[in-house]
């Protein structure tokens, strides 16, 4: 499933334009976490945490790749050599040779903006969902409960400006959606699970808001990368509409997702709080 529609520019930029982010400006240079780094515009494992060093030079360094998920060719100024994500092709960086950094003598300098990180050393593949139900710290706090979930992101999308701010937002005039962005396991959990998930943890049927949280900001949205997930969708809202909810939840195809600011991750993890309007409430049989 590529993932191109939701990236934002200087992502989009990297991955598609094959430009390179400003050195020392990236999360994952002094990531230290044992896990895996993903490719961000398809989700395909590609580097393990254990083969991540400290080069000095301002972007993530591995000393070598998950076997095959990998992909080299020649740069066009003739002197180094690219490396791809081998399934999308999305542009990483670029390997050098002879260092002396490590053993392997081998230094894959990639972009933070071309990765995802998951705490998890084993996985191969995931896939993706995005998902607006009323405030994001609360939807978040349950999704992040579920075994298969690998990585939440609170952010907006579907606005009319380019990087918002939670402010903005607050004021109701940049048609933005507060959203959580899943990166999951597929062989532990699947779409239509996450999105009967999604029904269950706020109430669908509200036409303004979320409980006290009102505005389009607060919204049901559920956003689709691919006609599969629109039809699973449309699938599980005909089923409670039959159960006699009058569902408010719109169907829309997925446009850039823009991360919130960094005191909006995890938020309910940081303080301690528990969420104010969300609660889970089995609706399918």
């Amino acid at each position: 499933m590529w993932k191109t529609q939701s990236l934002h520019p200087a992502a989009y930029d990297i991955l598609q334009n094959k430009s390179t982010q400003r050195p020392f400006t990236g999360e994952y240079d002094e990531c230290h976490q044992a896990g895996t780094y993903l490719c961000r515009q398809c989700g395909l494992a590609l580097f393990r945490s254990q083969a991540k060093f400290h080069s000095g030079c301002g972007w993530p360094s591995f000393e070598q790749a998950i076997a095959e998920h990998i992909t080299h060719q020649a740069d066009p100024d003739g002197q180094r050599t690219e490396i791809l994500c081998a399934r999308c092709q999305g542009h990483l960086g670029h390997v050098f040779h002879g260092e002396g950094f490590t053993t392997k003598n081998t230094r894959h300098c990639v972009n933070s903006l071309s990765l995802d990180f998951v705490a998890d050393l084993m996985i191969e593949d995931t896939e993706e969902a995005i998902y607006a139900a009323g405030c994001f710290w609360g939807v978040e706090y349950y999704f992040k409960k579920l075994p298969g979930v690998l990585k939440t992101e609170v952010g907006y999308t579907a606005g009319y400006s380019h990087y918002p701010t939670y402010e903005a937002i607050c004021r109701g005039d940049t048609g933005h959606f507060e959203v959580l962005r899943i990166i999951y396991d597929p062989k532990k959990i699947d779409y239509p699970t996450l999105t009967r998930y999604f029904f269950e943890i706020h109430d669908p049927t509200q036409t303004n808001g979320q409980g006290p949280d009102l505005g389009q900001q607060y919204l049901s949205r559920i956003f689709y990368f691919n006609q599969t997930q629109r039809q699973i969708s449309q699938q599980l809202i005909k089923e409670l509409i039959e159960k006699g909810y009058p569902i408010a939840t719109q169907i829309l195809p997925v446009q850039i997702f823009w991360p919130a600011e960094t005191y909006h991750q995890n938020y309910y993890e940081k303080t301690g709080k528990q969420p104010y309007c969300h609660r889970y409430v089995k609706k399918f049989d």
